[in-house]
């Protein structure tokens, strides 16, 4: 697989990087495309099948990893897989696209790994936990239980956020969506990411 550039933007639930992802793709300068995922969950809500995810059986989901089809994968939560397959990647690269991907810690830091020069790695960091199990809550599209589930393991990916190449505090949305796009404006600009200051000379 080669290609164009790879953005990630990781970060436990309810930490807004779906905005900010959102907010960088109506950027035409920047070149991107989304990088749908797959997972073995079902459909929630108005969730479409192609715009936010690909939606497949366990069964289907485990033949792929058999097949090495993935570019990572993972089980979030027990039978809830969830992975990033190699033709979708392929796809939006022969587009001419730089690929951005709204994922699970553990998934963007294996793609980092894969591609350390292609990849810019950027863990998006909530305010507080509080104030993440607040904005989990206003969604109001889980149960207490589930959102217990995300704030533990929330806890857990805030550990991670040293392995990324940066960090961005998102304190204040507006303030996080110009840090963002200066990063990735800057990224897409480059040959490839060289070091782990690069972002903050």
């Amino acid at each position: 697989m080669e290609g164009g550039k790879l953005i990630i933007f990781s970060a436990p639930s309810g930490s807004g990087k779906t905005t900010i992802v959102r907010h960088l793709l109506n950027k035409p300068e920047l070149n991107l495309a989304f990088s749908v995922s797959a997972t073995s969950r079902p459909q929630r809500g108005k969730e479409e099948e192609g715009k936010h995810y690909y939606y497949i059986s366990l069964k289907e989901f485990k033949q792929h990893i058999k097949n090495d089809d993935f570019l990572e994968w993972e089980e979030v939560y027990r039978d809830n897989f969830y992975g990033t397959l190699k033709s979708e990647v392929e796809r939006l690269w022969a587009e001419g696209k730089n690929v951005i991907f709204d994922i699970d810690v553990v998934g963007g830091l294996r793609i980092k790994k894969k591609y350390p020069k292609e990849t810019l790695a950027v863990f998006v960091k909530p305010p507080s936990v509080d104030e993440l199990k607040i904005r989990l809550k206003k969604r109001s599209t889980e149960s207490e239980e589930k959102i217990n589930m995300r704030i533990a393991k929330a806890s857990v990916e805030l550990a991670t956020a040293p392995q990324f190449d940066t960090v961005i505090k998102n304190y204040d949305l507006d303030t996080a969506l110009e840090e963002a796009y200066q990063l990735v404006s800057k990224f897409v600009a480059s040959d490839k990411y060289e070091n782990k200051d690069a972002s903050n000379e």
